[in-house]
C-alpha cells in the first residue's frame, strides 16, 4: 500500500498541539489525504493564521483553528461542540498536545505536575469523551494518541511526563476495548526523541548544565537512548499516524506502537 491508496476525503479531523512539531506534521499529512482539519495549539495568532492558509493552499482542505485551553475541560467540550456545528462530527482525533518539565521527584514543582497531568493525560480523556458520540453516530472513527516511548519505559527526572504517558497508553487500551465491535479504533504512537521545540529545550538545558556545545549535548542525548543514533523525524511519525487512520489499519486497535530507533528493543 502506498500513501496514494489512502483516501480520507470528507473526513473531519481534530489535531491538538498542532501549531508545531509532530501535531503540525500530522495535520498537514491528513489534509493532504483529503481531511478537513481543525488544529489547536499555542502561538501568535498571525502565525497560526498563516499555518491555516498554508494547509489550505497546499491541500485544498478546510483548515480551522480550535481555540481551547486544554487545561480546562469545559473549553474542550465547548470547542468540540462548536466544530460539530460548523463542520460536522469529528471522525479523526489526534491527541498530540504535550508539555514537559524535568526535575527529580523530591524537588518537582507541584504546579508543574498538575499542568503536565492536565495537558498530557486529562485532556486526552476529555477530548476523546467529547468526540466519541459523533463517531458512534457516524459508525466510524479513528483516535490516535501521540504518546511517547515514555509511555512504555521510564527516565529519571520525568515523573509527571512518564506517569501521564503511561496513563495515555492505558486509556488507549480501554477506549479500544469499549469500541472493539464498532468501526472505531484507538491506538497510541510512541515516538522516541523527535527534533521538536520540546526536545531542543531539554538539549539546551543539558548543554548549559554540563558546559557542552549544543551539538555535543545533542549527540549524547540521542545516542543514550536510540541505537540508531539519530532523531526520529516528524514525517516518520506522521506516516504511522496516517496509516492508523486508514481502512488498511481497521484491525489495529489498542496498540502502542514505538517509533523510537530501537530504544525499546534494548
Amino acid at each position: 500500500m502506498t500513501e496514494s491508496d489512502i483516501n480520507l476525503k470528507g473526513k473531519n479531523a481534530l489535531v491538538t498541539g498542532a501549531t508545531s512539531g509532530i501535531g503540525l506534521a500530522v495535520a498537514k499529512r491528513l489534509a493532504a489525504n483529503g481531511c478537513n482539519v481543525a488544529i489547536s495549539g499555542l502561538g501568535d495568532p498571525d502565525a497560526i493564521q498563516k499555518l491555516l492558509t498554508d494547509i489550505h493552499d497546499e491541500s485544498g482542505a478546510v483548515a480551522l483553528y480550535c481555540d481551547a485551553d486544554l487545561r480546562d475541560p469545559s473549553k474542550i467540550y465547548s470547542a468540540v461542540e462548536k466544530l460539530n456545528r460548523d463542520v460536522g462530527d469529528i471522525d479523526i482525533l489526534i491527541n498530540s498536545a504535550g508539555v514537559q518539565h524535568v526535575a527529580d521527584v523530591v524537588v518537582f514543582p507541584v504546579e508543574k505536575w498538575d499542568e503536565i497531568l492536565a495537558v498530557n493525560l486529562s485532556a486526552v480523556f476529555h477530548a476523546t469523551k467529547a468526540v466519541l458520540p459523533g463517531m458512534v453516530r457516524g459508525g466510524w472513527g479513528r483516535i490516535v494518541n501521540i504518546c511517547s516511548t515514555h509511555g512504555l519505559v521510564g527516565s529519571s527526572g520525568k515523573s509527571a511526563y512518564v506517569a501521564a504517558k503511561h496513563g495515555v497508553v492505558g486509556l488507549t487500551k480501554v477506549v479500544a476495548l469499549e469500541h472493539a465491535q464498532r468501526k472505531i479504533t484507538c491506538n497510541a504512537v510512541c515516538p522516541g526523541f523527535v527534533d521538536t521545540d520540546l526536545v531542543r529545550k531539554q538539549i539546551r538545558n543539558i548543554a548549559e548544565q554540563r558546559n557542552l556545545t549544543y551539538e555535543a549535548a545533542q549527540d549524547e542525548f540521542v545516542s543514550s537512548k536510540h541505537p540508531s543514533r539519530r532523531f526520529m523525524s516528524t514525517d516518520e511519525v506522521s506516516s504511522v499516524v496516517l496509516f492508523l487512520c486508514s481502512e488498511a489499519a481497521a484491525g489495529i486497535t489498542g496498540s502502542a506502537i514505538p517509533v523510537d530507533g530501537g530504544w525499546t528493543a534494548q
